[in-house]
């Protein structure tokens, strides 16, 4: 099965690297480019691509509006958002994927890397990369954490459930859940599977996000 992809980029040299790159795969193909947020949407629109890689800085309409009309309001299967930037800055990385992105790299990520990551994205994992895991957490803590709406929603989770949804919140694996709680990994990842229902999240990321706004999960 062939992974589409829409590469999104105000540097017309910067898409045409991208382009060469993901057609060299086998299994990925660039079905269309824009060069800012609201030619995203469009493109996306007509092609319905699996995943989006989306810089942030850009004219007309940034990154991060992008990915929350796109996955907010886009009809039909909603494509996965793959944020590329230059800048690891905190408030680049909460809001994007408070906007709803499944991951976050840096444009000097190494060619390899960033094919498995829009392999990863493609099939339903969030991504980030450690340092920017880091950052994100210490962005939560900077924030003053109110318990919202999610709270009552997390009430719904089985005891098991809120161990599991915790080490989620960690960055921790489907493996590593299932070494720490004494399971098996496919046990482990249906425990996952059914929070992302009762959260109605569509991934990782957002689970992650949910844990701390909630107030469930505390930095450090």
């Amino acid at each position: 099965m062939t992974i589409k992809v829409v590469v999104v980029d105000d540097q017309a040299l910067v898409r045409a690297g991208f382009r060469v790159l993901i057609d060299s795969a086998d299994d990925l193909e660039v079905l269309g480019e824009a060069s800012n947020g609201e030619d995203a949407i469009t493109v996306v629109g007509t092609t319905s691509p699996d995943v989006v890689l989306m810089d942030i800085r850009m004219p007309v309409m940034d990154g991060i509006e992008a990915t929350r009309l796109i996955t907010g309001e886009h009809q039909g299967d909603v494509p996965r958002v793959l944020i590329l930037s230059t800048f690891d800055l905190d408030e680049y990385v909460y809001a994007a994927l408070r906007a709803g992105a499944s991951g976050f790299l840096l444009k000097d990520t190494p060619p390899e890397e960033l094919l498995a990551a829009i392999r990863i994205i493609a099939e339903g994992n969030a991504l980030l990369a450690p340092s920017v895991t880091r950052r994100l957490i210490s962005e939560f803590s900077k924030r003053e954490v109110k318990g919202s709406a999610s709270t009552n929603v997390i009430e719904t989770l089985t005891e098991r459930e809120r161990e599991v949804f915790a080490l989620v919140a960690e960055g921790r694996s489907n493996g590593e859940i299932a070494d720490e709680l004494h399971m098996s990994t496919p046990t482990a990842k249906t425990h996952v599977s059914r929070i992302l229902m009762k959260l109605n999240a569509r991934d990782r990321a957002q689970l992650v996000v949910i844990a701390y706004e909630s107030g469930f999960v505390t930095p450090g």
